[in-house]
């Protein structure tokens, strides 16, 4: 029933209820851990002792509950929806869940625990503010409870919560507890995470019991700490948010009339207050605030992640992929730079291959110019990679087709990361943090055929067709360019030995039609043995670009990649 049409009294009560919740401060955090570490059942506790599930879910879970060891109700079965996470107990895709107390708001994202699903738990944990890791009282530290805080850390979550589980199967044994202490502490020390050690939170639970969860528990006298859901509400995360430097990458223009013209977007960081200085990038074109906008009136400041309208008291041409930044304080600008990918497709990540990237508000066409090393998470190896499978981390080397204005990962979490997307199927195939610009004036030089190669991802070839075969060569190009090359057809040139030499001197696969033996003889003469192909159709063709390879051999001299 809507709000307006209840009695006055609870009309009063409804809407101060609803103007206190959205006041309330959310904090979305994920967790994490080895398998059957009992994430699910933490999770279904905290729910159930903080009163966050209706009865009609608790019948359905009790209905479908199968493990006796939970006297009749396994709140494991709260989060884990899918039929094969009942059936095999286990956490397969990311849930997310809603719960609120009266001092905060929540959003859990439940993330699986198996190394198949690594890029389930980065897409849950890629928004969080703090990350439950749950480790077996039992069985101490195992490489997924490392793999998993490895990847909390990689992927810039500003808090940790260490729930030692189980701790009723080891009768809450303090001894036990502090074992386990020491070894995370040492681990994170080993991989140098950049997270303050009062950022990490350590407490003894029992999910399936409740102890510490919701209340503390009397049956661990010794540990003096909060229980998890008191940490929840108490964690401070005002910080957490980059506040110092302003990023706004513009997403729309409004212009309802001549009289107003409003750049609108969600700030991703800073603070912005009228009468700033601010830069528009990448034009350079500089301006004051004029005036910060909302759908409730105008605001003297905003800041992150406030969705707002800048108006500007000059007009300079601003679009959508624009950045608005302090003009003191800009971010970095660049095609090239390092990045840490994640990769969540089937297909596997390989060098030179076209993708579409999304930073911010932009869409651009980029290329993976090289795969620096894969990281084995369980061992933390720099590996030497060709290629990244699925759920495979490395570090890589990426060229942008036009300039991108970006932060380190580390320092802003939103202008740092992006997504790489298949331009054909438009799915998502990669998702990266950026680690440092690379400066494309190191090196100097004409470019070499090595250089051009390496861009192109194949050698140079001239594909020639029988005669007058022009529909054909149009086929024959969509093909090759679908699948990433870098292709085109000469058609009608007035001199057609020097076109296709043009051609080849820049790298590209070079389709000809010509119009009799006299210019296949031409070509034949003019054109290098091993750049020159004839092809009676389209498969014959394919086959030729098949096997042009790419180049291995590193590069010398030339102004670089």
């Amino acid at each position: 029933m809507p709000v307006e049409h209840l009695s006055p009294d609870l009309n009063q009560d409804a809407t101060a209820w609803l103007e206190a919740t959205a006041q309330t401060e959310l904090l979305r955090f994920t967790t994490a851990g080895s398998v059957d570490d009992g994430k699910s059942t933490l999770i279904g506790r905290l729910l159930y002792d903080s009163k966050g599930v209706y009865e009609d879910q608790l019948a359905s879970v009790r209905k479908a509950t199968r493990n006796l060891s939970t006297n009749g109700l396994d709140l494991s079965l709260l989060t884990d929806g899918l039929r094969a996470e009942r059936e095999q107990g286990i956490t397969i895709d990311v849930a997310y869940r809603y719960f609120s107390t009266p001092r905060r708001k929540f959003i859990i994202a439940d993330t699986p625990g198996h190394e198949q699903y690594t890029r389930n738990m980065a897409t849950g944990a890629s928004t969080a503010n703090l990350a439950i890791i749950l480790i077996d009282a039992r069985y101490g530290v195992l490489p997924q409870s490392r793999r998993h805080a490895f990847l909390a850390t990689l992927l810039g979550i500003p808090h940790l919560v260490v729930a030692i589980n189980k701790m009723d199967l080891m009768e809450f044994r303090e001894d036990v507890f502090r074992v386990i202490r020491d070894q995370f502490n040492a681990f994170l020390a080993q991989i140098e995470a950049p997270i303050d050690a009062r950022a990490i939170t350590y407490i003894p639970i029992s999910a399936l019991d409740g102890d510490n969860v919701v209340n503390r528990s009397p049956r661990t006298p010794w540990y003096l700490g909060p229980a998890l859901l008191e940490h929840l509400e108490t964690v401070p995360i005002d910080r957490d948010l980059n506040l110092t430097d302003l990023r706004f990458p513009v997403q729309y223009v409004i212009r309802p009339n001549l009289d107003f013209r409003g750049f609108a977007g969600t700030l991703a960081s800073g603070v912005v207050r009228k009468g700033d200085r601010i830069t528009v990038l990448p034009s350079g074109r500089t301006s004051s605030v004029k005036s910060i906008v909302t759908w409730d009136g105008e605001l003297d400041e905003a800041f992150a992640p406030m969705s707002v309208a800048l108006c500007l008291e000059d007009e300079i041409d601003v679009s959508r992929g624009d950045m608005l930044a302090l003009s003191g304080n800009l971010p970095l600008a660049g095609r090239r730079f390092d990045a840490t990918v994640v990769w969540m497709n089937q297909k596997p990540l390989e060098p030179n291959r076209s993708y579409l990237i999304k930073h911010t508000t932009q869409v651009t066409q980029a290329r993976v110019r090289e795969i620096r090393y894969r990281l084995d998470v369980n061992t933390l190896e720099h590996q030497p990679a060709r290629r990244l499978e699925l759920n495979g981390i490395g570090v890589v080397s990426v060229e942008a087709q036009r300039p991108l204005l970006f932060d380190a990962y580390r320092k802003n979490r939103f202008t740092g990361s992006f997504i790489l997307i298949d331009p054909i199927t438009n799915e998502t195939m990669g998702a990266g943090m950026i680690l440092r610009a690379i400066d494309a004036g190191a090196a100097s030089g004409r470019v070499t055929d090595a250089e051009r190669r390496l861009a192109r991802g194949h050698a140079p070839v001239a594909i020639c067709l029988p005669p007058d075969c022009v529909d054909l060569a149009w086929l024959l190009e969509r093909r090759l360019f679908d699948q990433g090359y870098t292709v085109h057809v000469i058609q009608e040139a007035e001199n057609l030995r020097q076109a296709v030499r043009t051609a080849l001197a820049a790298g590209l696969i070079a389709i000809v039609a010509p119009a009799g033996a006299v210019d296949w003889e031409l070509l034949r003469q003019a054109v290098p043995a091993g750049q020159l192909v004839r092809a009676e159709n389209v498969q014959q063709a394919m086959e030729a670009a098949a096997r042009l390879g790419r180049p291995e051999a590193p590069l010398t001299g030339g102004e670089g990649i």
